[in-house]
Parts: structure tokens; C-alpha cells; sequence
């Protein structure tokens, strides 16, 4: 086995492989589609190329996209890596762990990174109209509140105002239809064919 060399950094596809749900050639692919998305002399990724790739948009301001930016984003940088690509990736996998999925979701709406989903400020809110904009849902701002407060009233058993963690993952595992999107299948056939994005120009 070689090595993926990209900008004078090595990645081991073993080791990937190793450390990922994808196995060795589903790496080597992977590195190949990340080429075909960084488009980049400096062979990274960077906000406006990933959101090109998830919502067909580089322009528009995208709450959601901003968000799976950050959590992509493992090293805090402005940029992904092919590390990062394809760890951020693996927790799509469908042989990921739900825990892994469950994670990330909680991730997501941490919204001010402070290891809680917190109720205050308009953010959430926000977050929750994005995630719904991309389910192609669209609710009055009365009844996106009414999910707000009943999701905390739901998930927040400790009482305190916040969501830690554990409370989310217990919500989540008495509510599995809000990971349901966090699996693509296509992720286990990467050697066959690439997802339609990466074949534009």
C-alpha cells in the first residue's frame, strides 16, 4: 500500500481505512472526489466549495451549510482537510455507529460550542428553520417555536434549561427519524460511481 499525498502531507488509506467505517479503495475514491471538490491549488476545501457540493449553491448565505462546515472542520482552521473529509464523512457511512451519528447531530446544534444545546437567542431557532428548509418543510414561525419548546420540553429531563449530551442521545434513540438523514448510502459503493456533484464542472 502507498501513501495519498496531497500539499506535501501523506494520508495512509490503511490507516484511514483502519480508523473510518470505509475500507481501503472506498479511501482511495474518496480522495479522488475530494480533488474533484477542493479545486484548490492549496488542495483543501473551503466553505463555499463544500456548500457548492451539498446544496448546488456557493453564494447564497446557508445557515445549515455553515453549520456541517464547522463541524467538518475538525482542526478550527477555515478549511477540510482530506483527514477531515473523510472522518466527517465516515459518520455518514452506513456502517457507522449510531453514536457517532447521534454525536455529530449534537454537534450541529451546539451552536456556541459550549458542550450544551442551548434554548436562548435566535440561533437554534434558526437552525431548526434551516434543517426544515432543507427537508423542504416549510412551518409558520409559530409552529417552528412550538417544536422548539416541545423538543426542550422533551429532551431537557434534568430541568436546567440545556441539553446536554446524554440528553440528547437519549432523545434521539426514543426518536430515530432525526438521524435518519445522517446515512447516504451511496458511501459504500464509492468505487463504482461518485454522488452527482462531483461530476460538475
Amino acid at each position: 500500500m502507498g501513501c495519498i499525498c496531497s500539499t506535501s502531507v501523506s494520508w495512509d488509506p490503511t490507516l484511514l481505512a483502519e480508523q473510518t467505517p470505509f475500507t481501503v479503495r472506498e479511501v482511495e475514491a474518496l480522495y479522488e472526489l475530494f480533488n474533484k471538490l477542493s479545486r484548490n491549488k492549496d488542495g483543501l476545501i473551503h466553505k463555499e466549495q463544500l456548500q457548492l457540493a451539498l446544496f448546488n449553491n456557493r453564494n447564497k448565505q446557508n445557515f445549515f451549510a455553515d453549520r456541517i462546515f464547522h463541524v467538518f472542520d475538525l482542526k478550527r482552521d477555515g478549511v477540510i482537510d482530506f483527514e477531515e473529509f473523510v472522518r466527517s464523512l465516515g459518520v455518514f457511512h452506513p456502517n457507522a455507529l449510531v453514536d457517532d451519528k447521534i454525536t455529530f447531530t449534537f454537534r450541529l446544534y451546539d451552536l456556541r460550542h459550549t458542550g450544551f444545546i442551548e434554548r436562548e437567542g435566535k440561533q437554534l431557532k434558526e437552525m431548526v428553520i434551516a434543517v426544515l428548509h432543507e427537508s423542504e418543510l416549510v412551518l409558520s414561525e409559530d409552529m417552528i417555536q412550538v417544536i422548539v419548546n416541545t423538543t426542550f420540553k422533551d429532551t431537557d429531563t434534568k430541568g436546567d434549561g440545556i441539553i446536554d449530551e446524554e440528553e440528547w442521545k437519549q432523545f434521539v434513540q426514543k426518536n430515530p427519524s432525526l438521524i435518519k438523514n445522517m446515512t447516504l448510502p451511496y458511501l459504500t459503493d464509492m468505487t463504482l460511481r461518485f454522488p452527482s456533484f462531483a461530476h460538475e464542472d
